[in-house]
Parts: structure tokens; C-alpha cells; sequence
């Protein structure tokens, strides 16, 4: 099982003063349209994102929903705060991974993002992490 960090999400109450934050001061760009997540709109767990880039890392700029962990029905809201998110190669041994070592998480399954498998839990400072795989539906 492999882990690779594949993006950076930051919640916000204005998501286009982040977006032209990090795209005039950082001088961050487009990420190819390829390589953004299809995002599950019709379950309404998530709103109108910006995605900006390095060309190696992609910020996900989301807008802030403390109430989205009762949307979704799952323990962890990575929209309060924001969250790290990496990618794996095997969702299940990482699962398998955090059951060893007594880290609880929620498993999101496919719903927010169409083709990824998503886990998110926290750190010991409460930080939230996601873990993904690209999964076929």
C-alpha cells in the first residue's frame, strides 16, 4: 500500500476571495481538467469548489458546512475545517491499516467524489485526513 499526497483542501465562507488569493498572490493555475475529481452533485454533499495548482498539487478551495456531516450520515465533515487528503493504491488494506492500529474513520465510500473511494479520519489534534483510491463504479 502505497500513499502519495494528492491534494489540499481549505474550506471557506468565500470561496472566490480564496481562489483569487491563491491564483493573484500565489500565482497558482488550472489544473488540467482531467485530473479533477467528478464530484457527486446530485447528493448535495458538497458545493461549488475551486480547484487551483502548482502543477504537482491541487488545493481544493470548498465551501465551509458545518452541517455536512448530517448530510452525508458519516462521523467526520472534512468541509468544517478543510483536510489533507492522499492518494493510495489499496483502500482496503489502508482500511485494514487504520482497524490495526485503533483509528476510527468514516468510509465515504463513492459518494462525494464519482470513482474515488474515500476514507477520512483524524489526527490526534483533530486535523481531519483523507485517504483515496480511484475506484471503477
Amino acid at each position: 500500500m502505497k500513499l502519495k499526497l494528492h491534494h489540499i483542501n481549505l474550506c471557506s465562507t468565500n470561496v472566490k476571495e480564496m481562489d483569487r488569493f491563491y491564483r493573484d498572490v500565489l500565482t497558482l493555475g488550472d489544473e488540467d481538467s482531467a485530473e479533477l475529481p467528478p464530484l457527486n452533485k446530485d447528493k448535495g454533499l458538497v458545493g461549488d469548489v475551486s480547484f487551483v495548482t502548482d502543477g504537482v498539487i491541487q488545493m481544493h478551495l470548498t465551501p465551509k458546512d458545518v452541517l455536512n456531516s448530517f448530510k452525508s450520515g458519516q462521523v467526520v465533515n472534512p468541509l468544517e475545517r478543510g483536510h489533507i487528503a492522499y492518494r493510495t493504491d489499496d483502500i482496503e488494506e489502508f482500511m485494514r491499516h487504520l482497524d490495526d492500529q485503533g483509528v476510527p474513520y468514516s468510509d465515504w465510500g463513492s459518494n462525494a467524489v464519482k470513482g474515488w473511494h474515500q476514507v477520512f479520519f483524524y489526527d490526534p489534534d483533530g486535523n481531519v485526513i483523507e485517504v483515496h483510491q480511484i475506484v471503477s463504479e
